[in-house]
């Protein structure tokens, strides 16, 4: 059976001014990932702006990405539909383009009762030939794969990982203790990533590793070395900044972050605007106070 481990940043959609993919720039974006030290990478994340690209834009940076990935790191998608029959077509479509596994949303359009989204995504893991992420995401999406609907879904050999996003510490306790390690838990909010590796999860799909790969991928190792002390300092340094991974804005704010980092293109795909005035100047500041502060640390040290 598949088992993800380490850090998964999901991979923010480059465009250009006038809202057309940059497909150049998101693979720059991937290459720096995966030399950063990454264990895999998720394009057409929510981070991605999935749901704002039309689909033959999504084949394009499925088909980029694999080009540049070229099997260094997994290379998982997003799969976020309404129907199940379009999300088991999109996702033997993916795999058929070069994608290794999913990270599948629940249906974006519906609110599930548990039976149904049990049933979701069975289909799902029965269905295509890739390994699954569920992406659980109450708070956004109104969809709680809990512990319980885990627990029903363990004989479907296609469901690897649950992407852990509800915001509440004590769900990955709650998983251990209903499922076992049946399934890979990753972390799936910045600024909760110290206390779930120290509760047990094995991996981290990351928004702000975009902007800092380095220091991401030296906190997780950080943290699963059990180096706490040091990885606090680090975490402590990040955590304003991961804050901003929370926010219904959080593409506008990573892409700026992004931009600030490495030159990286901030547009974004319209309903969703660039940010301006004094929001821009607040999340500008809580950017450049973290630049700040790690230009300042001491060189990268040991996980070990």
């Amino acid at each position: 059976m598949t088992r993800w481990t380490g850090v998964f940043p999901a991979v923010t959609t480059k465009l250009r001014e006038d809202q057309s993919l940059d497909l150049a720039a998101t693979q720059a974006s991937l290459d720096r990932l995966i030399a950063s030290g990454v264990s895999g990478v998720i394009v057409l994340p929510m981070l991605g702006e999935n749901a704002s690209l039309k689909a033959s834009e999504r084949e394009a940076v499925i088909r980029a990405a694999r080009e540049v990935v070229a099997g260094r790191v997994p290379l998982l998608s997003g799969l976020a539909h309404v129907a199940t029959a379009d999300a088991l077509e999109a996702a033997r479509h993916y795999e058929s383009l070069g994608a290794e596994g999913l990270m599948a949303f629940p249906s974006i359009a519906y609110k599930s009762d548990p039976r149904e989204t049990a049933a979701w995504y069975r289909a799902l893991g029965t269905g295509c030939g890739l390994p699954i992420m569920i992406y659980n995401n109450p708070i956004a999406y109104g969809v709680d794969v809990t512990p319980a609907i885990l627990n029903e879904l363990a004989d479907v050999p296609g469901i690897v990982c649950i992407k852990e996003e509800t915001g509440d510490i004590r769900r990955v306790t709650d998983i251990y203790n209903a499922c076992g390690d049946r399934f890979s838990v990753f972390c799936g909010v910045d600024d909760l990533l110290l206390e779930s590796v120290a509760l047990g999860v094995t991996g981290w799909v990351s928004g702000m590793t975009n902007a800092w790969p380095v220091e991401c991928v030296e906190l997780f190792n950080l943290c699963a070395a059990g180096n706490f002390a040091a990885a606090r300092e680090l975490y402590r340094i990040l955590t304003p900044a991961f804050h901003l991974d929370t926010d219904v804005k959080l593409v506008q704010y990573i892409k700026i972050a992004e931009s600030v980092t490495y030159g990286a293109p901030e547009w974004v795909r319209a309903p969703r605007l660039p940010l301006v005035g004094e929001e821009r100047a607040r999340v500008l500041a809580v950017i450049e106070a973290t630049v700040a502060a790690l230009a300042g640390r001491p060189a990268i040290r040991s996980a070990a």
